[in-house]
């Protein structure tokens, strides 16, 4: 476990997946990170690579050949190497190995650090093409909150806040576990949306045409609470276990596949390219009141 602290925030990262496992405010005296209860959910916050979502009969292809996969990749199965770690920063790498090779067939390096600046913490995912063919992938954060915050507070006390007016629909996960095609109407000109169990009894909430930059997870109750920042990512999904205390808002630069997939990975939608030596970086940020 790899800690990095301020003045402010206390955080623990895993080296297996480089996975976030604890944000503590020390002014406000509350931890913001999901507890990990395996009744509903063990994970804490999965990095998504080299694929966000689940595939076709989990699997895809690409040259002629088949490859497996689990659902999100398999970065967040794999122990990373602490490659820096200073008093308020620590960078995370993986690369591709003999076993990476037999699901993935591409060279590349995958980094993730985070880094603290006063109440806020900083995620950087960088993928660079160690090959020399043309490198196909998909990178998403996972991270799951605590809700409500306070133990004298329930569930329905809380709400999301979006920083721009949403009237996105949603693209339902089937049955199948495939994304549907067809878009079902959800905002309709709001910059809220209160939180209930029954929102994920479905599964996730999946939007393509998220115009926001920032969701903030707010009480009715309360002052604290936490904001997520992102840019560049295009698409957004916003999850929870059925009946478990936590909210997973997840910024993503790639999608699960779609019901009319045809399995090749350079032809999935959402799916990024980056040339031979090029390099693609990304940034959320988490900021604790």
């Amino acid at each position: 476990m790899i800690t990095i602290s301020n003045e402010i925030l206390n955080v623990s990262i895993a080296t297996m997946g480089a996975e976030l496992q604890s944000i503590y405010n020390k002014q406000t005296g509350l931890e913001y990170m999901w507890d990990a209860n395996p009744k509903f959910w063990p994970k804490k916050s999965p990095v998504l690579f080299p694929i966000v979502g689940g595939l076709k009969e989990g699997s895809y292809s690409h040259k002629g050949n088949t490859y497996h996969f689990n659902r999100h990749g398999f970065a967040r199965e794999l122990e990373f190497q602490v490659e820096h770690h200073s008093e308020t920063s620590a960078t995370f790498i993986l690369q591709t190995t003999e076993a990476t090779l037999k699901q993935y067939p591409f060279q590349f390096k995958f980094s993730v650090t985070y880094s603290l600046n006063n109440n806020e913490l900083k995620v950087t995912y960088l993928i660079e093409n160690k090959g020399t063919e043309t490198l196909p992938f998909s990178v998403g954060a996972h991270p799951a909150f605590k809700v409500p915050l306070l133990e004298s507070e329930d569930f329905t006390d809380c709400y999301l806040a979006f920083n721009q007016s949403e009237s996105a629909g949603i693209y339902p996960i089937l049955e199948n576990g495939l994304i549907s095609n067809t878009e079902q109407p959800f905002f309709i000109n709001t910059k809220a949306l209160p939180l209930t169990k029954k929102l994920f009894y479905k599964d996730a909430l999946i939007f393509k045409e998220f115009k926001s930059t920032s969701i903030s997870i707010l009480s009715n109750k309360s002052s604290n609470g936490l904001t997520v920042s992102y840019e560049g990512f295009p698409y957004m999904g916003i999850w929870s276990a059925k009946d478990a205390d936590f909210v997973c808002i997840e910024p993503w630069c790639g999608l699960g596949d779609v019901e009319t997939t045809n399995s090749i990975l350079t032809e999935k939608e959402g799916i990024n390219k980056l040339e031979s030596l090029g390099s693609f970086t990304r940034s959320w940020n988490f900021k604790t009141f």
